[in-house]
């Protein structure tokens, strides 16, 4: 009786050994599958957004390599580089928000008591600038030339405004 029990427990233990081996060897290919198709779906997701990033800043200075060279003949070594321009020509325009009738460069008057502000501005190329603006009630966008004078300053020329309805 002894050693029906031993040898009873001796196949008991190798059959749950048995077990346990097919269930963690399918448990890590489970496992490893799932990864590879995760980061497959990852990458594509990133590629798709990379895609999409691009597309989006077409029109920038920043991929704009013919308005990038407009500015490489300037006498000036500060605003020759586009990585300095961009920065510099976007704070002279929202400087100018501190204007107490509102920025003059939005093409709208002050329709009630708070003035016109440019919230965002993007610089398109060497010579346009899109910005929204708004007085906190009314919203619009405008499109802007600009003009890097030699004494550095730069002069903005209203283009197109528009304000959306309420």
């Amino acid at each position: 009786m002894k050693k029906s029990l031993f040898l009873y427990a001796l196949i008991l233990s190798l059959v749950f050994n048995i077990y346990t081996y097919m269930y963690l060897s399918k448990e890590v290919t489970f496992e490893q599958d799932k990864y590879k198709k995760t980061t497959t779906k990852l990458k594509d997701s990133l590629q798709s957004i990379s895609n999409k990033l691009s597309d989006a800043n077409y029109f920038s200075l920043e991929k704009n390599e013919n308005a990038q060279n407009y500015f490489e003949g300037a006498k000036s070594d500060k605003i020759r580089n586009f990585e300095v321009l961009i920065p510099y020509v976007t704070g002279q325009l929202l400087d100018l928000n501190a204007n107490p009738k509102g920025n003059p460069y939005t093409g709208q008057v002050q329709l009630g008591t708070t003035k016109f502000s440019i919230n965002k501005v993007k610089v398109l190329n060497h010579r346009w600038i899109i910005a929204d603006y708004s007085d906190g009630e009314y919203w619009g966008e405008v499109l802007l030339k600009y003009f890097i004078n030699e004494d550095e300053s730069v002069s903005f020329e209203v283009n197109q405004s528009f304000l959306y309805q309420k």
